[in-house]
């Protein structure tokens, strides 16, 4: 993604700009500010499906809060923002206000062709680095998900599914994710 801005700002200066422009996603990398496109419908209707996936196995088992587009901050230089992030019932108090400096115990990405390098490699080290329990990633065009889980701070392969099939992942065992169900109907693989 092309930076706009050649200025290194801190999380707080960043914070301090407001809202994104319409259509356009805002994230701080290494203290330059990214821009990303808005969602395209495959992209947003995978998030939405495991939204809901997910929100009511949350919800039915009262297992924390789940959150989804909201700016997370990673050190001085560094504001993500993941597709969705979980924090377990035990640290829902570290939520308010402001957006959060102590990570989150799940932060889920959902890929495009756009920002995979991204997600696959930048924000792969950055939330290890920062402590992310676990991390997915969603890729709603190649119909993959991937989970990791931290191991002695380095995140190890928890499984990996695609197409039709369904997975159980961390910090989720008991929740079931059929595939087939955050795949756009029109645009699904054969």
């Amino acid at each position: 993604m092309p930076a706009i801005s050649t200025a290194r700002l801190t999380a707080s200066q960043f914070l301090k700009l407001g809202e994104d422009p319409p259509g356009v996603r805002l994230e701080l990398v290494d203290g330059e500010i990214e821009v990303s496109p808005g969602p395209t419908f495959i992209h947003s209707y995978a998030d939405k499906m495991l939204t809901i996936i997910l929100g009511n196995h949350i919800l039915k088992h009262d297992l924390g809060q789940l959150f989804g587009d909201v700016d997370t901050i990673y050190g001085e230089h560094d504001v993500r923002r993941p597709n969705l992030l979980f924090y377990r019932k035990d640290r829902t108090h570290l939520i308010g206000e402001t957006p959060p400096t102590d990570p989150p115990d799940l932060a889920v990405e959902i890929a495009s062709p756009s920002s995979a390098q991204t997600d696959r490699v930048h924000k792969f080290h950055l939330y290890e680095a920062h402590g992310v329990a676990h991390y997915w990633i969603v890729d709603p065009t190649a119909e993959t998900l991937e989970g990791w889980s931290l191991h002695e701070g380095k995140y190890a392969q928890t499984g990996k599914a695609q197409g039709e099939d369904s997975i159980s992942l961390p910090p989720f065992p008991d929740c079931d994710i059929p595939l087939g169900k955050l795949w756009l109907p029109q645009t699904k693989k054969d």
